[in-house]
């Protein structure tokens, strides 16, 4: 389970390190479409998965004080 908690960081540097790749090479004649559009999902997909996680755990806190 901890690895779900590490994962979730991991889309968020790929996401910077794609929006940096994406920023230094936005000059060039083809633009680096296929970074943003990285970053995009990259950041999206932390951001769903905090959102989860938390709800999962608010979950599971209710159902624990409800056995006891």
């Amino acid at each position: 389970m901890n690895y779900l908690k590490i994962t979730k960081y991991i889309h968020l540097i790929v996401g910077f390190v794609m929006v940096y790749d994406a920023i230094t090479k936005w000059n060039e004649d083809p633009k680096p479409w296929l970074s943003v559009i990285l970053a995009g999902l990259a950041f999206f997909t932390y951001f769903f998965r905090t959102k989860f996680a938390k709800k999962f755990e608010d979950r599971d806190k209710q159902n624990k004080s409800k056995q006891s």
